[in-house]
């Protein structure tokens, strides 16, 4: 086999596995960012969270517990809203999600990386400045989620491998006559707490037709498991630092209809590195990426 041709043949495989190949001289992204790890309880390190987040400008829209030992401060900002308005979908960019989970004998505090989640959703801007405010509230030990990061470029087309969804295959849960419609029957649905799915929070876009909500799912029963946050991360969130800020999913109101990120994209690109088979793999979480959308189709559906 000559050169060429070998390289072309590695070039094509790591394009549909989502090897990573970046130059040495750009900047590599993770999915999140650990604030801080150390003594004190969840109650205590979300409370000092809550008051540095505002402090820093921000608005806390959302705050959840999808576990014990773990809860989830969902922020915005002008700035985060601005840009989401610019973005076509933009409301999946228009919160971070801010984490505050023990693990072991510390708690940890930490976030999503804003310029990792403005490449994910193709997004205008790249957020640099509020990913600098969260760090300067909450502070910034390492980015993590992934082993070796990706280029701003590469986050931006990812995909997991050949045949599974990108972020612009997002899919059409329910269609209404109007954004009206549309958005008073989301939110009267999520606020229903039916089907295991609850409302963690709500974002209005400024000067569009648009909102996003933040969901929590809780298996109703054992045997619809696969849609339920706490089984998923049990798989999924296996490392020593947690990825805890992965949760909630989102549903996208847009005009009169309500998307969704397909799972295999929204949850492999907070989990890049994950593998196909084995322990801790996506193998074990097969049935999920139907499951939730099941779920949140049959909820958010006319």
């Amino acid at each position: 086999m000559n050169g060429m041709l070998f390289k072309s043949i590695f070039l094509a495989m790591a394009l549909s596995f989502g090897v990573v190949i970046a130059h040495a001289d750009e900047a590599l992204l993770k999915p999140f960012v650990l604030a801080s790890s150390g003594a004190g309880t969840v109650a205590e390190k979300t409370a000092q969270a809550k008051a540095a987040l505002s402090a820093g400008g921000f608005t806390v829209v959302g705050d959840y517990s999808p576990y014990p030992d773990a809860e989830i401060l969902i922020v915005t900002n002008d700035e985060l809203k601005k840009n989401a308005a610019a973005s076509e979908h933009g409301g999946f960019g228009a919160v971070q999600r801010v984490a505050i989970t023990k693990a072991k004998d510390a708690v940890q505090v930490s976030y999503t990386n804003p310029v990792y989640m403005a490449n994910a959703y193709r997004m205008q801007g790249d957020l640099s400045n509020v990913a600098a405010q969260l760090g300067a509230a909450l502070g910034k030990v390492e980015e993590f989620g992934s082993k070796d990061g990706m280029s701003a470029k590469q986050v931006r087309k990812y995909h997991y491998m050949f045949g599974m969804e990108y972020f612009t295959d997002l899919d059409v849960l329910a269609e209404y006559p109007s954004y009206e419609d549309a958005v008073q029957a989301v939110d009267a649905k999520l606020t229903a707490n039916k089907n295991g799915l609850a409302k963690v929070y709500r974002v209005d876009i400024p000067g569009k037709q648009e909102s996003v909500f933040g969901v929590a799912m809780k298996a109703p029963t054992e045997s619809e498991k696969y849609m339920d946050d706490r089984f998923i991360m049990s798989e999924i969130d296996f490392h020593d630092i947690k990825s805890t800020a992965h949760l909630p999913y989102e549903v996208l109101v847009d005009g009169n209809k309500v998307y969704a990120m397909y799972a295999r994209f929204r949850i492999a690109i907070d989990f890049p590195d994950l593998s196909m088979m084995g322990k801790n793999s996506f193998m074990n979480i097969m049935k999920t990426p139907d499951a939730i959308r099941d779920a949140l189709q049959k909820t958010v559906r006319k």
